[in-house]
């Protein structure tokens, strides 16, 4: 009898419309007045909110999204995580931010679907496997694992890819991080909204910056549609529409958004238990725990906030992809996607104050702004807390475009841009 009701009060709950659950987090109206604003509700904001109580202790906080939580980049990448940086500053920028995600699912008691499974990167020529040896070597040094790989364990780690004399893309090697993977994008924004929540942030969805207040020179506070709230600091985590908000700030940024597009394949059984990056063709793949193949692409080299991307893109992503994997020709693609990129000229972040007083930045991560959510928010939420940098983000203020200072990660970003 007891099994009966068990099973009964099961598909009682299935049809349940989820009428019974808990919300994740408060639905907050705002208040008149925070400590800190944080303008942008994707994973770098909701981060940020999140460590500013955890670590800071800062709990009158608001998280101000236009949309809904996790409904710009967050919600529209290819989820993968990884630290095969080139640069000493960039390789403990995306390590820390690994180290974050591999602990994430306990510290936030939710399940953010960490899989390292591992990322091979394809070497197609002998000018390749001479970058990549370069490449891993620099990581080691940098303390962060790589391997180079031969076309024998690229034959056992990634089946189906043609390693054939006859391939139309010949593959040489390559190099592995092992500790590299994906996880479950919308579970890593749900998780910070709710840990944030839980510690008093004020989340408010719907609601659109629509300018900034300011009073002597300083921003004092956000002009929204429901309203002016008003800030001791305020913060911008808003990805591809990061110069948009900064010229309402009144000061420009070094940054071009582009379209960054993705496609999701029909549901197979499981034949790729790596993700593979193929830089030569700008494709790069992984399976979901669905089964869906996810399949990324280059940057459609236009300027431009369509939220769909290219068919030239598409079309040139879909034959590298071919190309390599001939198998897969048969698979139906079910959706496609963009999301809307902030690129600087040097492929790397940037975070920390910007030229008006009380306001700060978190943007530029161009194509690895969901592998840097932990220490996106980790960093931003340190200087909005105390007013001085991050050690970890010291190198990446926005001054180093007037001091030439660069940290050109254009090619270990792993994406043509």
């Amino acid at each position: 009898m007891s099994n009966r009701y068990s099973a009964w009060a099961l598909v009682r709950g299935a049809f349940a419309r989820h009428a019974n659950w808990p919300a994740a987090w408060r639905d907050a109206s705002p208040k008149p007045a925070y400590d800190v604003i944080i303008v942008g509700g994707g994973g770098h904001g909701l981060a940020a909110a999140y460590y500013l109580a955890k670590n800071h202790g800062i709990t009158n906080v608001a998280v101000v999204e236009r949309g809904w939580i996790g409904g710009g980049n967050t919600g529209r990448n290819t989820t993968i995580i990884r630290s095969n940086y080139l640069y000493p500053e960039s390789a403990r920028l995306y390590d820390f931010s690994l180290r974050q995600y591999e602990r994430l699912s306990e510290e936030l008691n939710y399940n953010v679907m960490v899989s390292q499974r591992g990322l091979v990167l394809l070497a197609h020529s002998r000018h390749d496997l001479d970058a990549m040896s370069r490449w891993a070597n620099a990581m080691r040094m940098n303390g962060v694992d790589a391997e180079l790989i031969g076309r024998d364990e690229l034959a056992s780690r990634v089946p189906g890819l043609d390693l054939s004399p006859r391939a139309r893309i010949p593959v040489l090697g390559g190099f592995v991080q092992r500790r590299a993977g994906t996880a479950r994008h919308d579970a890593v924004a749900w998780g910070y909204a709710r840990a944030a929540s839980a510690l008093g942030v004020d989340i408010l969805q719907n609601c659109e910056v629509r300018g900034f207040v300011t009073s002597d020179g300083r921003v004092t506070g956000v002009d929204t549609n429901r309203g002016r709230i008003a800030a001791g600091r305020i913060g911008i985590a808003a990805a591809g529409h990061s110069s948009v908000l900064a010229a309402l700030a009144g000061f420009r940024l070094p940054v071009t958004s582009y379209a960054l597009q993705a496609l999701v394949s029909e549901p197979v059984k499981p034949v790729l238990d790596t993700v593979v990056l193929s830089p030569g063709t700008g494709a790069y793949l992984s399976q979901s725990d669905k089964g869906e193949l996810v399949i990324g692409a280059m940057l459609d080299l236009f300027p431009s906030y369509a939220q769909r991307g290219s068919f030239a893109i598409t079309q040139s992503i879909l034959a590298g992809v071919l190309a390599m994997f001939p198998a897969y020709a048969r698979l139906k693609m079910l959706r496609q996607w963009a999301g809307i990129v902030d690129v600087v000229h040097d492929s790397s972040p940037i975070i920390g104050p910007t030229p008006v007083p009380g306001l700060y930045i978190n943007c530029g991560w161009g194509t690895g702004g969901f592998k840097g959510i932990p220490v996106g928010g980790w960093t931003l939420a340190h200087v909005l807390a105390t007013g001085e940098n991050h050690p970890l983000a010291e190198p990446f203020q926005l001054d180093r475009f007037t001091n030439g200072r660069l940290i050109d990660e254009a090619a270990a970003s792993g994406i043509a841009h």
